[in-house]
């Protein structure tokens, strides 16, 4: 690869990780619809990487509190909001983990395609604007409530549904409200890049690693610019909504659809 298609990927990833939109679909695009070659296993490890410690970063608070209560807990036996939260979290992963072991190979080769991105890119884009027209207003995650949502997760294995479009979906349907919404949706996003992540791994072994200068230039882009995705997503997301990012959806699958009809 040269360094335009490393800044321009790092960014995509770094700026579709986190909205409704579909990082893994817009990763895909560029080789598909340009002679750019395909990145690869590890620059995809890479720039999750480097997403993976914007989320880190944004809430090291948060992880930070986790950590410590869970430390006291042996002593105190005090079962705390944060012990709580991230059990939560940790439940609500697992049937993505599993689901994501087994059908990994299928999506590799059966899913990745322009077809198939373009249409669930419209077909979750609507999902989002229904689950949006009436949000919730609820800031409690309770255990049905997580746990439908990480079930609700294993849908983004498909290329083009944005693994937090269906979440924020989910969790909107569910009553809760658009911030605790994305919240919910980021943390969740921890461990299931971190099982993602060692699923590629077990692969790129295979592949080979290639130029590590550019798996960490490519890692810091992502991260910065995921980074400030999560702070202006959630600053923003009550009074924006979702709607420009449907909008954004059903343009993008208009496109697609045109170029492959074209084409």
């Amino acid at each position: 690869m040269d360094w335009i298609q490393i800044i321009v990927l790092s960014l995509i990833q770094g700026v579709t990780e986190f909205l409704p939109i579909s990082s893994s679909g817009h990763l895909i695009l560029p080789a598909q619809l340009t002679d750019w070659p395909d990145q690869g296993l590890a620059f995809d490890i890479g720039v999750h990487a480097g997403t993976l410690f914007a989320v880190l970063w944004y809430f090291r608070l948060t992880l930070t509190e986790m950590a410590v209560d869970f430390a006291r807990y042996p002593a105190n036996r005090l079962y705390t909001d944060q012990i709580d939260l991230a059990l939560k979290i940790g439940a609500s992963t697992i049937p993505i983990i599993i689901v994501g072991f087994f059908s990994r190979d299928f999506v590799a080769a059966e899913l990745r395609t322009v077809p198939v991105i373009a249409t669930t890119t419209m077909l979750f884009g609507l999902g989002l604007y229904w689950a949006d027209r009436y949000p919730g207003s609820s800031d409690l995650v309770d255990w049905r409530t997580a746990l439908l949502i990480g079930s609700a997760q294993i849908l983004a294995l498909v290329p083009g549904t944005s693994r937090s479009g269906i979440t924020i979906t989910a969790a909107l349907l569910l009553g809760l409200s658009r911030t605790t919404a994305a919240r919910f949706s980021f943390l969740l996003a921890i461990p299931t890049i971190t099982g993602a992540q060692f699923l590629l791994s077990l692969d790129v072994l295979e592949e080979g690693v290639g130029n590590w200068r550019e798996l960490v230039s490519a890692a810091a882009l992502s991260g910065l610019s995921a980074y400030f995705c999560i702070h202006y997503f959630i600053a923003l997301v009550e009074r924006t909504g979702m709607l420009p990012y449907v909008i954004y959806r059903l343009l993008l699958g208009t496109i697609l659809f045109a170029v492959l009809l074209f084409s």
